[in-house]
C-alpha cells in the first residue's frame, strides 16, 4: 500500500476514554495532541462533554499535558476550548502537521513527547505521522454521511484491515 508509512497508526482505541495518561506516557508521550470532532465529541456538543472535562482533567493531573489541533474553524475551536483554556489550534489543514508543531511548541515540549488522538487516518494519522509522532486512531463517535466523507472512509477501509491483521482485531 502506497501510503502505508502515513496511514497507519499506531494504536486504535474504541473511544478517547480507552486512552489512559499510563498509555499515552508508555507511548513515549508528555502531551496528547487531540483532534476535536467525531474524536472527542460530536459536531452537534458546542461545548465539551462533562466525561470528556474529566478525561482531561486525570490526563492533567497525571502530568500528560492536553492541546486542540482542529481542521474546524476558529469560531467552534474558541467555543469548544473557551472554559478549558487549553493550547489550540483551528483551520489546520491537516494532514499539514504545521500546527502540530506550533502546538508542541506551545506546551514547551519535543516532538518525542507528543502523541495524537483522532479519528481519520486521512487527515489526522497522516499529519501525525509526517510529523513523526505516534498516533492512536480511535473510531468517529457519529460519522457524517455526506459523499465527501463515505469516500475518505472507503479510502481508509484497506489500512484499517491491514493494521488489524497486523494487530488483530482487539482494540485497546
Amino acid at each position: 500500500m502506497i501510503f502505508e508509512k502515513w496511514l497507519m497508526p499506531d494504536l486504535v482505541a474504541e473511544t478517547y476514554l480507552c486512552v489512559t495518561p499510563e498509555l499515552v506516557k508508555k507511548m513515549g508521550g508528555k502531551a496528547l495532541l487531540c483532534d476535536i470532532d467525531n474524536t472527542l465529541a460530536t459536531y452537534d456538543d458546542p461545548t465539551p462533554p462533562d466525561t470528556l472535562v474529566k478525561w482531561i482533567e486525570e490526563m492533567q493531573r497525571e502530568g500528560v499535558s492536553v492541546a486542540f489541533v482542529s481542521n474546524n474553524s476558529w469560531e467552534r475551536v474558541r467555543l469548544f476550548n473557551k472554559e478549558l483554556g487549553l493550547v489550540a489550534y483551528a483551520k489546520s489543514a491537516k494532514p499539514s502537521y504545521k500546527n502540530l508543531k506550533a502546538a508542541v511548541r506551545d506546551l514547551g515540549i519535543g516532538r518525542e513527547d507528543a502523541v495524537l488522538l483522532g479519528d481519520q487516518l486521512l487527515t489526522d494519522c497522516a499529519a501525525g505521522k509526517r510529523f513523526g509522532i505516534p498516533c492512536i486512531i480511535v473510531p468517529p463517535i457519529k460519522d457524517r454521511t455526506s459523499a465527501f466523507f463515505r469516500f475518505k472512509r472507503w479510502l481508509e477501509k484497506p489500512y484499517m484491515k491491514k493494521y488489524y491483521r497486523v494487530n488483530g482485531k482487539k482494540e485497546i
